[in-house]
């Protein structure tokens, strides 16, 4: 991936924000399950499970500073853009068998998001830099495949 600034969309900057307000709880349950420095832990199996809970807080502060750098670097970014496919783009492609599937291009897939191409998969790569109307190769999992881009640009509301 570039060393640039990627943009992110709205669905996947509300999805990080989430994330990172549900890592803060976590991270404040943790800590506060762990002892005083200065008290002598009890025994080995206390001590093991002091050690789990310090890595854990670890883990959570190591994913908070990663997703807090990620939305900061998407504020310099700015907007995906809605001329060519990139990173943070909505896109609907339509595939040989004529159906038609929207999908937002992202950086890492997430169980949450089955709408969601990352930019390093076959079908995420193949898009990058394209525009509607063009017609993109790739490696499917059956072997070689196609799609046309329909469109591009963020997702409707669908609410109304």
């Amino acid at each position: 991936m570039s060393s640039e600034p990627a943009p992110i969309s709205s669905a996947a900057r509300d999805a990080l924000e989430r994330e990172l307000a549900d890592l803060h709880r976590e991270r404040g349950a943790v800590a506060a399950t762990l002892k005083d420095s200065d008290m002598q832990v009890g025994d080995e199996a206390d001590a093991a499970d002091e050690l789990q809970r310090a890595d854990d807080l670890t883990r959570l502060d190591d994913r908070i500073s990663e997703i807090t750098t990620r939305l900061e670097q998407a504020d310099v970014a700015g907007p995906p853009p809605t001329d060519v496919v990139g990173v943070g783009s909505t896109v609907a492609v339509r595939f040989a068998d004529g159906t038609v599937e929207t999908f937002q291009i992202g950086e890492t897939a997430t169980d949450a998001d089955p709408t969601l191409v990352t930019a390093d998969s076959p079908l995420g790569r193949a898009l990058l830099g394209h525009h509607v109307g063009d017609t993109v190769s790739y490696d499917a999992p059956d072997g070689p495949a196609s799609a046309v881009v329909v469109s591009l640009g963020e997702p409707r509301d669908s609410r109304g």
